[in-house]
C-alpha cells in the first residue's frame, strides 16, 4: 500500500452534488414561471442598475428564446418618466420617486437592493481619504489643487452627473450636504461612463455606485470611512439608497414576471454577485 495515497471521503463528493442540484434547482425554479411566455419587455432608466438587468435578462433569455428584452440607461428621471408615460414597461430609479411623481403616473415601486454611492479617484493619485468638508469644498470649486488635500500640485479636475441622476441625487444630498457643485465640473451621462473617465485621468474625481467601484478607481473614504458594501450594510457609511424598479399601475405580464425574479432567491444572488446588497 502507497502511504502517501490520498482518498476522498465519499460524503464530501456527495455534498459538493446535492449543493450543485439545490443551486440548479432554486434556478430552474425561479426560471420556471417564464416557460410558454413570448414578447418583449422594455426597460431603461438608472445606470446603477444595469448590470443586474443584463444578467438577469441573459438568464431569462437563456431559459425562453421566445423572450426579448431592451434595456437602456438615461438616468433615474428618464426612468420615472417614461414608465409613467407607459413609453417602457419598467424604469429603473436611483432614487425613490417623489409622492407627486408617483401620483401624478400611478406608480408602483419594487425596492430590489441597496446601494451606496462613492467618489472615486485614479488609482494612482494618493488622496484618497478626505474629509466632508474638503470633498464639499473640491465639488464647490473653493479646492482647486491635490496639493490643497495633501496631493501633487496639480489641478483637480472635477466630474459629475447630470440632474436627472439618481446617483448625482443621492451623492448631492448626502455626501455634499446639498451644497454647490461647480458648473466647470464635466458632466458624464452614466455610472459606466464615469468610471471610465476617472480610470483615465490621473487627476481626475467623481463618485459612481459602490455596485461599479473596481480596481480601475481608488474609493475615497469619506469622513475616515471606506464606501463599500460592507460600510454600507453595517451602516457605517451614511451615502446610500435604494435601488428601485417602476411601473404604470400594477405590473402585468412580462413585466411582473421580470419583477418577481428580481427578489427570487436566483434574482437576489445576481444582485450580490454585481455588488449591490439584496433586500433578502
Amino acid at each position: 500500500m502507497r502511504k502517501n495515497s490520498i482518498s476522498i471521503p465519499l460524503v464530501t463528493i456527495t455534498s459538493v452534488v446535492v449543493l450543485f442540484f439545490a443551486s440548479w434547482s432554486i434556478a430552474a425554479g425561479d426560471l420556471s414561471p417564464f416557460d410558454q411566455q413570448k414578447g418583449t419587455l422594455r426597460i431603461a432608466g438608472g445606470t446603477a442598475h444595469i448590470p443586474v438587468m443584463k444578467e438577469a435578462a441573459k438568464q431569462i433569455i437563456n431559459y425562453n428564446p421566445q423572450i426579448h428584452i431592451s434595456i437602456a440607461g438615461g438616468g433615474s428621471g428618464l426612468g420615472i418618466k417614461q414608465a409613467g408615460e407607459g413609453l417602457v414597461d419598467i424604469g429603473n430609479a436611483g432614487r425613490k420617486p417623489s409622492d407627486q411623481e408617483i401620483q401624478k403616473f400611478d406608480l408602483q415601486l419594487l425596492k430590489w437592493a441597496v446601494d451606496g454611492v462613492g467618489a472615486v479617484v485614479h488609482p494612482t493619485n494618493k488622496v484618497q481619504s478626505l474629509t466632508s468638508t474638503q470633498l464639499q469644498a473640491i465639488y464647490a470649486g473653493k479646492i482647486g489643487n491635490w496639493q490643497e488635500v495633501g496631493g501633487v500640485d496639480r489641478q483637480i479636475n472635477l466630474y459629475t452627473r447630470d440632474e436627472a441622476s439618481g446617483t448625482r441625487k443621492v451623492f448631492w444630498n448626502k455626501a455634499l450636504a446639498k451644497g454647490d457643485i461647480s458648473t466647470k465640473a464635466n458632466v458624464v451621462v452614466s455610472n459606466g461612463a464615469m468610471k471610465t473617465a476617472i480610470a483615465g485621468d490621473p487627476f481626475a474625481i467623481g463618485f459612481v455606485s459602490i455596485g461599479h467601484i473596481d480596481k480601475s478607481v481608488a474609493p475615497v473614504a469619506l469622513d475616515g470611512i471606506t464606501p463599500a458594501l460592507t460600510t454600507v450594510r453595517s451602516g457605517e457609511y451614511h451615502v446610500a439608497r435604494g435601488l428601485y424598479s417602476l411601473t404604470k399601475g400594477e405590473p402585468t405580464g412580462l413585466a411582473k414576471l421580470f419583477l418577481d425574479f428580481l427578489v427570487s432567491p436566483t434574482g437576489q444572488q445576481i444582485v450580490a454577485d454585481k455588488g449591490f446588497i439584496p433586500v433578502k
